[in-house]
């Protein structure tokens, strides 16, 4: 078939443009304003994305259209398809019928944490040598792509809450009836879907119901909202981790870079890794537990993750320049900024770290958030916020004594350059390409080196 994907470079619709084209399709797409990585990862895997929604890419006229959530009524190919009676479909959807079906499906979901822990899944079965297809919301280094069909009976795939697509409000998650399901938290988030923190609830509930009684269902115990949606009905065992639950971890260094797995206080294993932080060390223990449900031995999956190379965009450092650690991160939640930036202190020490942030999802755009993102910057030294005029609320105001707000990237960016000094540690955030900040920044540093001048 030709299956053209509409929305092809967001991390979900790429990876199905990827698989599609893997179970031997011709596969073409449109997308806008696209950014790494999924960009890069397409066209290095050959997949033609055409830039902006034209009706034109449709002709000739596709087999199927797969459709992403974030494209709505009113965008020209969307009319398109429906005003020519294209067969559509979402990507969800087809991916549960042409390749789900039969596959045991370990699934990861949750608010924070979903594409490193998938990955680091996905690795872990990789590495105990049962070849699993996988779909992920990021490039993990492991692999180099964030999707492949694999060659054995699992998949292992990223489980997002967000909706469908525009002719399917559902979650994604209730497609894909996972066998084995990692829930590592729940917070109130995408309030651009939903009103409040109930109705998030009652989406993971119906992926509750979706999960079979021989499957397992692995919960971070220290995360109520979790509860919460265990008491609206389970039919499935629950293994829980973390908090006070029987599977725990003890941390051997500061930064998280060693840890023991303890089963009710006995050892089952040790990771010495280059991940930094003690939320990735218990998305660590949450893969460790799914992966001993499909067969995995602990010791195995702590010898795997010995390997674990982490994922684009999770405290990726970019480059150092004049003595200035530039960092990556997809942080964009209050909860997730505190974390991430708790990580690079451990990490760096006494560094001095300056942290940078575009508030970019639609929940920050919102203002949802507003009120906790001063205390979740807390960590760092310093702080830069981009705060364009369309933002919405009025940022230096919520950030005041707390962070910079710049409404020109330009200006922050030479502001922020002017401060840095050999030694300092940045962090930059944002879930888009932030105007390619990490480069223009790198190169800024580096022009001003005193062998440069």
């Amino acid at each position: 078939m030709h299956i053209h994907v509409l929305g092809a470079c967001g991390t979900f619709m790429g990876g199905i443009a990827l698989l599609a084209r893997a179970a031997g399709h011709q596969v073409t797409g449109s997308d806008t304003h696209a950014y790494p990585p999924m960009s890069t990862l397409l066209a290095r895997e050959g997949i033609a994305v055409l830039d902006g929604y034209d009706p034109s890419h449709l002709q000739p006229a596709p087999d199927l259209v797969l459709i992403g959530n974030a494209l709505s009524r009113g965008n020209p190919a969307v009319e398109a398809v429906l005003d020519r009676a294209l067969p559509y479909d979402s990507g969800p959807a087809w991916l549960a019928r042409e390749i789900l079906q039969s596959r045991w499906v370990l699934a990861v979901a949750g608010t924070h944490g979903k594409t490193s822990t998938t990955a680091m899944l996905a690795w872990i079965l990789d590495y105990a040598g049962l070849e699993p297809g996988f779909l992920i919301g990021g490039e993990p280094r492991n692999f180099g792509v964030s999707a492949r069909l694999g060659g054995g009976s699992f998949f292992v795939i990223e489980a997002d809450e967000y909706d469908t697509a525009f002719f399917d409000k559902r979650s994604k998650f209730v497609h894909y009836h996972p066998r084995t399901l990692i829930l590592n938290n729940l917070e109130y988030d995408h309030a651009d879907i939903f009103p409040d923190l109930d109705a998030i609830i009652t989406q993971f509930h119906h992926l509750l119901r979706t999960v079979p009684g021989n499957g397992q269902i692995l919960v971070h115990a220290a995360a109520p909202a979790l509860e919460q949606v265990l008491d609206r009905g389970c039919w499935t065992p629950v293994q829980r981790f973390a908090g006070d639950g029987p599977w725990q971890l003890r941390l051997e260094r500061p930064d998280a870079g060693a840890f023991t797995v303890l089963e009710a206080g006995e050892e089952r294993g040790r990771v010495a890794w280059n991940q930094a932080g003690a939320f990735n060390a218990e998305n660590a223990l949450a893969a460790i537990l799914a992966a001993r449900h499909a067969g995995v031995p602990v010791a195995v999956s702590c010898a795997a993750l010995g390997e674990f190379q982490g994922v684009r965009r999770r405290l990726e450092l970019r480059g150092v320049a004049d003595g200035v650690s530039v960092y990556d991160d997809f942080a964009h939640h209050p909860t997730a900024i505190a974390a991430t930036i708790a990580a690079l202190r451990a990490k760096a020490g006494s560094a001095r770290l300056v942290a940078v942030l575009e508030p970019r999802s639609n929940t920050m755009k919102m203002g949802v958030h507003r009120q906790r993102l001063a205390d979740s910057l807390a960590g760092a030294d310093a702080a830069y916020v981009y705060a364009p005029a369309d933002l919405g609320w009025d940022a230096a105001a919520a950030l005041a004594g707390r962070a910079q707000v710049f409404a020109d990237l330009d200006t922050l960016l030479a502001a922020l350059q002017g401060d840095l000094q050999g030694g300092d540690q940045v962090l930059i955030m944002s879930n888009g390409g932030f105007g390619a900040i990490h480069a223009r920044l790198l190169a800024a540093l580096e022009a001003r080196r005193p062998d440069r001048l």
